[in-house]
């Protein structure tokens, strides 16, 4: 049986390297599964879930909560290149609900003060705390 080597890589190093039979991710322009054979692709990915199903069993699916990067599909390896990147078992809940309230206040903080700039920071360190929150539901 043929199967996908994922990677995850963020500027701190390796998140993840396992083997594959399936890999879902969400890309600038829609959701994109992967499985072995898949043609030759490099695609931006949003903030979002990444899910990854094992071939150790078919029950073993892994989630990573990717803020954005690069997807590279070639010869039967997934590459992800991400600023930041972290597994289910890894998230930090109540640090990532933390984060979640400060981007809240912030968000409130830059409508009062018509700061535009502040508010998009604002509201993608919301959908990154969010996100991780959503993939530490998964474990």
């Amino acid at each position: 049986m043929t199967c996908l080597t994922v990677n995850v890589v963020t500027p701190n190093g390796l998140v993840y390297d396992h083997h594959a039979s399936f890999v879902v991710a969400r890309t600038a322009g829609g959701e994109l599964g992967i499985l072995p054979h898949h043609i030759p692709i490099i695609a931006p990915l949003t903030i979002d879930e990444v899910k990854v199903r094992r071939t150790d069993t078919d029950t073993h699916v892994d989630w990573i909560a990717v803020n954005g990067g690069i997807i590279e599909v070639r010869d039967n390896v997934v590459s992800i290149v991400a600023d930041s990147a972290e597994r289910e078992r890894d998230i930090d809940v109540p640090r990532a609900e933390r984060a979640k309230q400060r981007a809240e206040r912030m968000i409130e903080e830059a409508k009062v003060a018509h700061n535009k700039d502040e508010l998009s920071r604002a509201e993608v360190a919301l959908h990154r705390a969010i996100n991780r929150i959503n993939v530490s539901k998964h474990s």
